[in-house]
């Protein structure tokens, strides 16, 4: 059996945490934007470091499976 975890969290949160998507840390004008499509630096690494630690939660700390 293969485990399929990894691709479809990894997936999800690299869907879901696309900076200006649906939210961005820090946005342009204040703290939070929402939904404004435009990004910066700051908010980049901001969520690369928010998706890698959501990894690390779901995958070794929390050791989420899914068999198909």
């Amino acid at each position: 059996m293969h485990d399929w975890a990894a691709p479809l969290i990894a997936s999800a949160l690299f869907a879901f945490l696309s900076p200006g998507l649906i939210l961005q840390f820090p946005g342009k004008e204040s703290p939070v934007g929402f939904m404004n499509m435009k990004t910066t630096v700051a908010s980049i690494f901001v969520h690369t470091v928010l998706y890698g630690l959501f990894l690390i939660l779901f995958l070794v700390v929390l050791n989420i499976h899914v068999y198909a």
